[in-house]
């Protein structure tokens, strides 16, 4: 994004050089290690196989990925329910609760079903958290005919861009906020999810946002990106 200028001014410098500068002037936003556990799976909820394996994308609303995250509010922690098209990267839909009960992960879904004029083909992937498995959220997708995966073990690595994103809201926006109680964390919660949707690039990509992604016409798919792995 400040490649423009950087050539304007005949700056050269690499990524590692660039992140020293900005940790030796505290630019660098700080990395909390203490977390929260946001995923309980008990064996005795609904449980569906992992669709996802080898699938690949060709567009928007083919899969979406689903994830719960911790937001630290002072000594206090929020839970941010999440939903991504895996496709564009775009977030369709979030809610920010102060518990983890199935309601934040409802809302965030109704938001995302909103997004869209259709589902059919859609996919909807998620670990086996016991909200993703609740009655009400799975009657809910298969009310709109959505398909439903679930990891098979509940490890990070087998929900890949649901994590990434988790970590690129709260490292790269929500922790550089100040954020004082659930109103004015919903609000950075919803001025993050502007911002990356419509303005942060993805090498993944090619450097286009995810809004640009997920709103492209058919006819520009193939000039801008190719058939993407899961």
């Amino acid at each position: 994004m400040i490649k423009s200028e950087m050539d304007e001014n005949e700056l050269k410098i690499g990524r590692d050089r660039l992140f020293d500068i900005l940790r030796s002037n505290g630019m660098l936003v700080k990395v909390r290690r203490n977390k929260a556990k946001t995923t309980f799976s008990y064996r005795w909820f609904n449980r569906f196989d992992n669709l996802t394996e080898g699938i690949r994308l060709s567009g928007s609303n083919q899969l979406w990925v689903s994830d719960i995250t911790y937001v630290r509010v002072g000594s206090k922690f929020l839970y941010l329910s999440l939903i991504t098209d895996a496709y564009s990267r775009r977030i369709v839909g979030y809610h920010l609760s102060r518990s983890l009960d199935r309601s934040g992960c409802i809302a965030a879904l109704r938001m995302a079903l909103s997004t869209t004029t259709s589902t059919e083909g859609l996919i909807h992937h998620s670990d086996r958290g016991v909200q993703y498995c609740s009655s009400e959220y799975t009657a809910l997708l298969e009310q709109h005919g959505i398909r439903i995966s679930m990891t098979q073990n509940s490890q990070p690595l087998d929900n890949p861009k649901a994590e990434r994103i988790n970590g690129i809201i709260k490292g790269e926006f929500l922790d550089s906020y100040n954020l004082r109680g659930l109103d004015d964390a919903r609000e950075g919660v919803r001025k993050a999810v502007a911002l990356y949707n419509s303005l942060r690039p993805h090498e993944s990509l090619r450097l286009a946002t995810p809004n640009q992604v997920h709103f492209e016409k058919d006819n520009l798919k193939q000039e801008t990106r190719t058939l993407v792995n899961l």
